[in-house]
């Protein structure tokens, strides 16, 4: 079992003790997910590495930012704040995010290590840099800073 996923136990047991229910609700479907992920990965004995674990746990923060979306767009403050405070709880099982500065040479790096000329080989740099960042900062923003470098 993963250090992430031995921490969520830990954690949930002191949720539970508490009586913090939406502490307790997220991090149960957390645990969740990442059991059904493993399963799927290898059967029912099967344990993930950290990695995954932390993909899961960035795919459930984008679930509940899409959420907080349309919760919004209808008017539903209240569940959008639920999610919010979801997010802040998974949020704490992510490793620091990177600086501007920090994702700015990681991009540019990739860049020359791709030899990318254009927004054709967004794919290569792509590639690369989510080798380098190791779950350090999502998708959208990745590819939107390389969106940046390459049509600039």
């Amino acid at each position: 079992m993963g250090t992430i996923s031995n921490q969520i136990t830990e954690n949930l047991k002191t949720a539970m003790r508490a009586k913090d229910t939406p502490s307790l609700n997220t991090l149960r479907s957390l645990k969740s997910a990442i059991k059904n992920a493993a399963i799927a990965k290898g059967g029912a004995d099967a344990e993930l590495d950290d990695a995954e674990e932390t993909n899961i746990i960035r795919k459930q923060v984008k679930q509940r930012q899409d959420s907080i979306e349309q919760f919004e767009k209808a008017g539903r403050t209240e569940l959008a704040d639920i999610e919010k405070a979801e997010i802040a709880i998974l949020e704490r099982y992510l490793p620091a995010a990177l600086s501007a500065g920090e994702l700015a040479s990681l991009v540019e790096a990739a860049i020359a290590e791709s030899g990318a000329t254009g927004r054709a080989d967004m794919g290569k740099v792509m590639k690369i840099l989510q080798d380098s960042t190791a779950g350090r900062a999502d998708g959208k923003t990745l590819s939107q800073e390389v969106m940046k470098r390459l049509s600039a």
